[in-house]
């Protein structure tokens, strides 16, 4: 058990420290107890002491209550009431809280629990699970049911958290919660924009961009939301905090509130837009810098590459084949994994080397085969249960393979020194370690050589434009599904003139040779950087 003498003196995370001594890593991850750090903790409190009427309180994921004791160190006449799931952190907490009769403490599921109670504030660090990681249907139908929303199945359990703690929230109450900051530019994100702009509720959004993680086991960002339930309800604040001495800021707007000063980082209320990634309320948008953009999916489509459902199954080396006499008719050339393309320029030459190197570079093509091997192999899959898995399941037959036709550019999924392309010279499929990127059809752009969209994307200028509509992780690593690409902007190409695109052409020509023979000359890149800046420049 963790001792705490006196719970109004525990300020800090020893409690948490200790807890994490004792707990392994495999039992937090299960309940994803991932904890507040005191600073941040007591700044929330800060918010919900900011209501004159404050008496009761609800930490709906109560963990070891870093909320509740940052409270009660500076008000001690609350009455807190917490839930958790976790028998054994449940257990600690009881103990941590035993001398106090302001906590009331539940070994309850909150999202099936105490939905007919109001409160004048809610503090929380919700659960960060992913739609697949928790029981999605039967909490999405509660939440659905409650409060007669459609919701999207990919939703992640935090942000229902939050939907039902706003609909908790008595006259003038307030809410604080920390969550994953991803949902403010993703796609499940936008029904939760659309309930904080229709509630009314939203008074400030505080994104961390620190150089470390806010929370030390989980890769993410992190924002902290504060609502309030009252009639200041036309103005939302948006800050974007780098080191954690910014946090003075956001305190100074606590202690101003509803009295704060109107500046560009201040938004009506109404003029919010759910549908739009919110990264461009609180930083600052590189595509304002250029003129003439045009969506990227005018001029080419993004989808994701091949999922087979049982990689270790359909993958194939040569050494593979030949195990199990594997005719090569019957596989299907294919990059496995991102770390066998290193280069911008994936050649032939490239894919054979990977063969002889005996990496997994095919996919099995069995549709309509009869050989004897091809058949027995497809037996072994059925045997071993390969046919049940979640998407070879969807499949008739079960070991067909998604229709996705070598593309002439690939894209990285995720990255850390921005978007990487690559021109996919060896024609061959690919699993989703990348994004396929296929050339519309019938479109202005059908006459422009593919060598000059390649050479721009190539361009920092691309990348920059890109990067509005990119997601956010820890430790810098960014992701782009299909989907941000194909509403990402860029430059209309279109509109160059001959002599232009010509010498676009030559200088990526002499790129591609010096980067072919290991020794790329960027320089070159930077000459047709240039062109599109003197070009589409807002100057």
């Amino acid at each position: 058990m963790i001792e705490v003498k006196d719970i109004s003196q525990a300020i800090d995370n020893q409690v948490e420290k200790g807890y994490s001594k004792i707990t392994s890593l495999e039992h937090r991850k299960k309940f994803a107890q991932f904890f507040t750090p005191f600073q941040l903790a007591s700044l929330m409190a800060d918010w919900l002491l900011g209501n004159q009427n404050l008496k009761t309180v609800l930490e709906p994921a109560f963990g070891l209550g870093v909320f509740s004791r940052a409270l009660i160190g500076k008000k001690s006449d609350l009455s807190i009431k917490g839930f958790d799931i976790d028998e054994k952190i449940f257990a600690e907490s009881k103990e941590i809280f035993n001398d106090t009769s302001i906590v009331d403490l539940h070994l309850e599921d909150y999202m099936f629990n105490d939905w007919n109670n109001k409160y004048d504030g809610i503090i929380c660090n919700p659960p960060y699970f992913k739609f697949h990681d928790y029981d999605n249907k039967t909490i999405l139908n509660e939440i659905e049911n409650r409060l007669k929303i459609k919701l999207n199945g990919f939703t992640n359990l935090y942000t229902l958290f939050l939907l039902k703690s706003i609909y908790q929230l008595n006259p003038n109450g307030r809410l604080a919660y920390i969550i994953p900051s991803e949902f403010l530019n993703s796609d499940y994100g936008k029904l939760v924009k659309s309930a904080l702009i229709k509630n009314k509720v939203l008074r400030h959004i505080v994104v961390f961009d620190f150089e470390e993680n806010v929370f030390d086991d989980a890769l993410t960002t992190a924002c902290i939301l504060l609502c309030s339930n009252d009639k200041h309800n036309q103005k939302v604040k948006f800050s974007t905090i780098k080191k954690i001495n910014d946090l003075e800021l956001i305190r100074t707007y606590i202690s101003e509130y509803p009295l704060h000063s109107i500046d560009s980082s201040t938004f009506d209320n109404n003029k919010l837009e759910p549908d739009v990634k919110w990264r461009k309320y609180y930083q600052e948008q590189n595509g304002i810098r250029y003129k003439n953009l045009i969506p990227f999916s005018s001029v080419a489509k993004v989808v994701r590459g091949i999922a087979t459902g049982a990689n270790e199954y359909f993958t194939f080396s040569k050494s593979k084949a030949n195990q199990y006499g594997i005719d090569k008719k019957y596989l299907l050339p294919c990059i496995c994994k991102a770390v066998d393309v290193r280069d911008n320029f994936f050649t032939e030459d490239n894919y054979h080397s990977l063969i002889k190197s005996d990496r997994q570079t095919y996919l099995l093509n069995a549709i309509g085969s009869k050989d004897e091997n091809v058949l027995k192999y497809i037996d072994l899959g059925e045997k071993t249960g390969i046919d049940k898995k979640y998407l070879t399941a969807c499949r008739t037959p079960w070991y067909s393979l998604e229709n996705r036709p070598p593309s002439p550019i690939w894209v990285s999924v995720f990255n850390r020194s921005g978007l990487k392309f690559i021109r996919n010279e060896a024609n061959i499929s690919n699993l989703t370690t990348f994004h396929c990127v296929y050339l519309v059809q019938n479109s202005l752009f059908d006459n422009v050589n593919v060598e000059v969209l390649f050479a721009y994307l190539l361009t920092d200028v691309a990348r920059e434009i890109f990067e509005d509509n990119r997601r956010e992780y820890g430790n810098g690593l960014q992701k782009f599904e299909p989907n941000d690409l194909n509403k990402a902007m860029m430059l209309d190409l279109t509109l160059l003139d001959k002599k232009t695109e010509n010498k676009i052409i030559e200088l990526y020509k002499k790129f591609r040779e010096t980067a072919i023979n290991k020794s790329p000359d960027d320089s070159f890149l930077t000459e047709i950087n240039d062109i599109f800046k003197n070009k589409y420049c807002q100057c």
